[in-house]
């Protein structure tokens, strides 16, 4: 029976100077991962910048992760879309170059119900691919719909094929009812990395690991934490887990700016904040597509700060880097040469 558990990086898809996809720099990214003993890998994820790239770039980055990892670990496509035609076309596609592992995103704007995205989305897709272990992911705060435990557990009682949950609702009793509704032989996986050590060390949800983006900059670390709960010794995981905090938090980064008609909120959302500690700590990442941007340079402080406390108080977990892409952490986090171009004036 296939389970998932343990540390799969949602992987960010890097770009050169003019928005186009560094592929040179994807293997770089793909081997640092393995390197660092993550389970597997997610290709065009939302941290993959999955809504700017069409799906011809989206095709063959999924097919370049799957080429570079060379089977060291696992792959699974990104093919969910709010058009199920598009996510069977994707997951065919997947399925052809030899990926057997999918993450179908709720439909995203047009809303559908819960029982329609299990009737008019999941169901055609597990179905037509008997073959490919198809994991639903639940983000409302992004899609603005949810597939609900209890067609969640429907379609595990009814598809061999459906038996992983990506949970982003940030709703610890939803959490708990999909346990409850889908039993003890359905994987449920952090997508928020703040949340993941509470999700695995509770009873009542007993979730196996996280699709993280924090393991993009601090994958070893993240792998520790899980693999240090799933052996049961959660004080060693906590130790990371309060370790990582300081990573966790930028994610997002939400900060308050100055117009001539007065304070607004600005939120600079995954991978944006992600995409620019990489460009400062010098590993491939490139520019997100638009529109996304860059930060404010309050919200750049605030990445900043929070990399540097890392930085200066485990400076074990930003080691890896340092050892792979040779660079000098130090040097790089405090010369503000490497901010050039990062945020707006």
């Amino acid at each position: 029976m296939v389970t998932f558990s343990g540390c799969y990086t949602a992987l960010i898809t890097p770009m050169n100077n003019n928005r186009q996809v560094d592929y040179e720099g994807l293997q770089e990214l793909v081997d640092f991962q393995i390197k660092n003993g993550v389970k597997g890998l997610l290709a065009v994820g939302t941290t993959g910048e999955s809504p700017t790239l069409d799906w011809n770039e989206h095709s063959k980055v999924i097919e370049k992760v799957h080429e570079f990892s060379n089977n060291r670990c696992l792959t699974i496509a990104g093919t969910g879309s709010n058009s199920t035609q598009e996510a069977i076309d994707g997951t065919a596609h997947a399925q052809n170059a030899g990926i057997n592992y999918v993450l179908l995103v709720d439909p995203y704007y047009n809303g559908p119900s819960s029982m329609e995205i299990r009737r008019e989305y999941i169901e055609p897709i597990a179905s037509q691919f008997p073959e490919v272990q198809v994991i639903p992911y639940i983000i409302p705060g992004r899609t603005g719909t949810q597939l609900f435990p209890q067609d969640l557990a429907v379609l595990h009682q009814q598809y061999p094929n459906v038996r992983c949950v990506k949970e982003a609702t940030g709703d610890l009793k939803n959490m708990e009812l999909t346990r409850q509704v889908c039993g003890e032989d359905f994987d449920i996986l952090s997508g928020d990395d703040d949340k993941t050590f509470t999700m695995m060390i509770s009873p009542d949800i007993a979730a196996s690991g996280v699709i993280s983006v924090v393991s993009n900059v601090a994958p070893s670390a993240v792998v520790d934490m899980v693999h240090y709960i799933l052996d049961g010794n959660e004080e060693a995981a906590s130790v990371i887990s309060q370790a990582l905090q300081p990573l966790f938090s930028i994610v997002t980064v939400k900060t308050q700016e100055q117009t001539p008609y007065g304070p607004v909120t600005c939120k600079a959302r995954n991978p944006l904040a992600y995409k620019t500690l990489m460009n400062i700590l010098g590993m491939p990442s490139g520019p997100c597509r638009q529109p996304l941007g860059k930060m404010t340079h309050s919200g750049l402080d605030v990445v900043l700060a929070n990399a540097r406390k890392v930085y200066e108080s485990n400076p074990q977990i930003f080691k890896p880097i340092a050892d792979h892409f040779e660079v000098d952490l130090k040097e790089r986090l405090y010369n503000e040469k490497y901010l050039e171009g990062l945020f707006y004036a």
